[in-house]
């Protein structure tokens, strides 16, 4: 059974490990907007 607490431990860690990277990567990186102008193929635009 001691096996088994030390996977559950193990794998808890490394879970709350990504977690936290996950969380630390959203709120502190935010991207910078940009506006994407790409011309849609097929399409025509009446002038």
């Amino acid at each position: 059974m001691p096996t088994l607490f030390r996977f559950l431990l193990v794998t808890g860690i490394i879970a709350g490990i990504a977690y936290g990277g996950l969380y630390a990567l959203a709120v502190y990186f935010e991207p910078e907007p940009q506006e994407v102008a790409l011309p849609v193929p097929g399409v025509k635009v009446r002038e």
